[in-house]
């Protein structure tokens, strides 16, 4: 009986959303008080060597009382990205002719660069 109680719980309404590697499952969930909360699932695959496979998991638990703000934050950062990058994917794992721009041999570099490039200790790869 306990079992069943669980299960219906777990069952109160359920949403996939599939991105490639990753899947998103969005669960309403009912609270021992039988009050409803939101799970947001990422599940991603990875592959072994020998071929064989597992998932990754990471879950958000989201409280009727964080709905309005996380639903505004969510909203908010959404439009940033649209409005600063456009729906166009960008990235070399999605499009196979993409070419990361490269700063050319004669650029002036930042100060950064000029530091961090100083750090490193000389290596030749002359005997590679």
């Amino acid at each position: 009986m306990a079992d069943r109680d669980l299960y219906e719980q777990e069952e109160i309404y359920s949403k996939v959303v599939r991105a490639g590697r990753r899947t998103y499952f969005f669960d309403v969930r009912s609270t021992k008080a039988d009050d409803y909360y939101l799970t947001i699932t990422e599940s991603k695959k990875f592959t072994n060597d020998d071929g064989s496979f597992h998932f990754k998991k990471h879950k958000i638990y989201l409280y009727k009382e964080d709905f309005a703000e996380f639903t505004e934050t969510l909203d908010d950062m959404v439009s940033y990205v649209l409005k600063h990058k456009g729906e166009e994917v960008i990235s070399d794992r999605h499009q196979s002719d993409y070419k990361r721009e490269e700063t050319p041999v004669d650029a002036p570099q930042t100060e950064t660069e000029t530091s961090s490039a100083s750090s490193f200790t000389d290596v030749s790869f002359d005997d590679i």
